[in-house]
């Protein structure tokens, strides 16, 4: 690949045309072989990441120690050994495109994001004011994933070790910690879940304790075998559990009251939809730190566009069709007068209780609870996956520790979080997925500024993308971040533990208005500020 990546190819508007700043003459004619048009191929020689990561793993026994065991294990299983470092244009392994939309299936289509569905009637929203903040929010979250990812083929890396460009080198160490943070609220969500579920099907015999230890270790193993399989397993994953949930909203639907009024008008109305579509918003923008871990396998030439339009469409279209079954599932569980037992399910077992219900007969109804314990497996993935990627981008000693090493203490630390809130789902949800939407939207307005107007004509160089005198510092887009975060943030967030002045301005209850004002906060803080840092440093 080529080493320095420019943001003005004249046939398609925001893909990246390559120049090649460093040891052009060194490449001989042949060398060039069949590469597109404006493409150089790239020295191959090891980045001061890797470099430095080796000498420590060399000094250390330890570490040593586990270098070879991820060699013993990939010659034996063929697991994933690559971890953060570029990946070169003639290294890369492009999956078929179509896996852009598949992968986002399998992802979102599970039994985990039925919680936040049924959030809606919770919080006292009609069926159809549910529907519509589900469909608006989780849209506009889509799109801050589906931007995120188009930079994953031009640059060959991945997402947090890309933000570089805008965070610098250590700043970038922030985002690494967020990401972390993030992946693991969504897989404790998961957990719990499947927890509920297992317990279900037990007869309520077996703990929920069990339930989280077993899916945590099955997407710990599977993780470990990287991008290849990740890919494939998420191709074809989600199609048993779009089928069940096709069932379970059919068996429930007779059970769904649309004409159930919203508890709420006026200001409290408002502060609950803006709520809860704040929530929405954060389920779908929460993959924008980790979209390119999986797209910077495609080559350089993959149109932008494509990847922007499968992956919008691919976490939209799943998100809404699952999530508006959670509500569904909540409204009929609200609406004891209707079926009783639903209501008593869910209040006494939660979830997994209320899904058992739903489904007749009963046989059939714990068959496919089984099933959809395994929906959640390609989400987790996923997050062990994105979250050792991260571990290893906060420096040269955690990235000499094998990723598969940092994927098992993630999957420990989600396990034991897990168990210890299983009893609090809906908290879960309702306080920490809005959380994450204030750190996403900003994110993605930073890249967003920072490649189509900082870098549209000078572009990326690629060389230096773990050099941290040749990064910027990154003093702009922390600090834009944190303005957004508790600027806007701070004051715009209604949790059950702190209503900030602004959205307490929505009802009783407030209204969360965070994202909105992190959005704000952060397009006003970042342009002025980078340009400054960009003429004080040059870089």
């Amino acid at each position: 690949m080529s080493d320095f990546v420019h943001g003005d190819q004249a046939d398609v508007r925001h893909s990246h045309d390559v120049k090649h700043p460093h040891d052009v003459e060194a490449q001989s004619d042949d060398a060039k072989g069949d590469a597109p048009p404006g493409f150089e191929p790239a020295v191959d020689s090891d980045s001061e990441e890797v470099i430095r990561a080796r000498e420590l793993q060399q000094k250390s026994g330890i570490l040593r120690s586990m270098r070879r065991g991820e060699e013993w294990l990939d010659e034996k299983m063929g697991i994933e050994t690559q971890g953060i470092d570029r990946i070169h244009e003639e290294d890369k392994k492009p999956p078929s495109i179509i896996n852009a939309f598949f992968l986002w299936w399998s992802l979102t289509c599970h039994v985990g994001t039925l919680p936040i569905g049924v959030l809606g009637p919770e919080f006292g929203l009609s069926l159809n004011q549910s529907v519509a903040a589900i469909v608006v929010g989780t849209v506009l979250g889509a799109l801050c994933t589906a931007y995120t990812g188009t930079l994953g083929p031009k640059l060959g890396l991945r997402a947090i070790a890309t933000s570089r460009y805008s965070f610098g080198f250590y700043g970038a160490k922030l985002c690494s910690v967020l990401n972390v943070v993030i992946g693991g609220g969504f897989a404790v969500v998961n957990v719990v879940v499947v927890g509920q579920i297992l317990a279900a099907v037990s007869d309520y015999t077996m703990t929920l304790a069990v339930g989280c230890i077993i899916i945590a270790v099955i997407g710990y193993v599977v993780s470990i075998f990287g991008f290849a399989l990740i890919h494939t397993y998420e191709k074809y994953s989600w199609i048993a559990t779009f089928i069940i949930l096709c069932v379970l909203i059919g068996q429930v639907a007779p059970y769904v009251d649309p004409g159930i009024p919203s508890l709420d008008t006026g200001l409290g109305f408002s502060g609950s939809f803006l709520s809860f579509l704040a929530i929405n918003f954060s389920s779908a923008s929460g993959w924008c730190s980790i979209a390119s871990d999986y797209y910077c396998n495609y080559p350089a030439k993959t149109k932008s566009y494509k990847i922007f339009f499968l992956t919008l469409f691919g976490i939209s279209i799943p998100t809404i069709f699952v999530t508006v079954i959670g509500a569904c599932l909540g409204n009929a569980a609200v609406s004891s007068s209707v079926n009783p037992v639903l209501s008593t399910a869910y209040t006494d077992h939660g979830l997994g209780g209320l899904i058992r219900e739903s489904l007749h007969p009963l046989r059939f109804s714990k068959f496919c609870l089984v099933l959809l314990v395994f929906s959640v497996l390609g989400n987790n993935i996923a997050v062990n996956y994105s979250s050792g990627l991260s571990m290893q981008l906060l420096g040269h000693y955690f990235h000499a520790v094998p990723r598969f090493i940092w994927s098992f203490v993630n999957a420990l630390v989600i396990a034991i979080l897990a168990i210890a809130g299983r009893q609090h789902l809906s908290t879960i949800v309702s306080n920490f997925v809005s959380l994450l939407g204030y750190w996403t939207v900003s994110f993605t307005l930073i890249l967003l500024i920072e490649d189509q107007w900082f870098r549209r004509k000078e572009g990326y160089n690629l060389l230096v993308w773990d050099v941290p005198s040749k990064l910027p510092w990154g003093l702009a887009a922390v600090l834009a971040l944190l303005t957004g975060y508790l600027a806007g943030g701070v004051t715009g967030m209604a949790q059950t533990w702190y209503i900030g002045p602004i959205a307490a301005k929505f009802g009783g209850f407030g209204g969360d208005v965070g994202i909105y004002l992190s959005g704000v906060f952060t397009i006003i803080v970042y342009p002025p500020a980078r340009w400054y840092e960009r003429k004080v440093t040059g870089r």
